[in-house]
């Protein structure tokens, strides 16, 4: 089965955002990277923050981010130990998502809304969870909030410095047992 037009679009959008950022991309580049004018790119994504949006949803989709919220009466740090192994596994997705996570925080990026409404999703998860799990306190003494606030800011933070030293493929190690001391559970 062949890929779409329209999947050969995301896929180049993806790799160029991923290499020169959202504002470093034009549409001009996509299309001739696909092999498409910038008409044919328009017919699948009416406008470039259309496309943007498409690659933050594939993104998600394709990162497991189910992990976060269906699964907390399970083996916490392992499951996040496996996003972090799936992104090592993925690094197109891992570094579109820091790309476009770091141009966001200009005034006015298309993405900026995205990443607020996202990071405030999945810690509300978060902390849903580890409340089910602990209630107000985990075993380490954490509030829930705490603890999520912290847990996005280690798997951001680890991800940057694979991305930038791709020999460090110890990340899903650490992750695993810095949380098992986060959560205060024992091995």
């Amino acid at each position: 089965m062949t890929r779409s037009r329209r999947e050969e679009v995301v896929d180049v959008a993806l790799e160029l955002f991923a290499e020169r950022g959202y504002r470093g991309t034009s549409l001009d580049a996509i299309a001739a990277k696909v092999g498409l004018t910038r008409q044919g790119v328009l017919h699948y994504f009416p406008n470039k923050k259309r496309l943007l949006v498409e690659i933050l949803r594939r993104r998600e989709e394709l990162n497991r981010e189910h992990l976060l919220a269906e699964h907390a009466g399970e083996d916490w740090p392992g499951q996040m130990a496996e996003v972090v192994a799936y992104d090592h596994e993925h690094p197109g997705l891992a570094r579109v998502y820091s790309v476009l996570m770091a141009e966001s925080v200009t005034e006015g990026h298309p993405a900026q809304e995205y990443f607020r409404d996202h990071y405030a999703t999945v810690r509300e998860r978060m902390v849903r969870g580890f409340t089910e799990r602990w209630g107000e306190r985990l075993p380490s003494g954490l509030t829930p909030r705490a603890a999520a606030t912290a847990l996005l800011a280690l798997l951001d933070g680890m991800q940057q410095q694979w991305l930038l030293d791709r020999e460090q493929a110890d990340h899903p190690e650490i992750i695993e047992d810095v949380l098992t001391v986060l959560f205060g559970l024992r091995r």
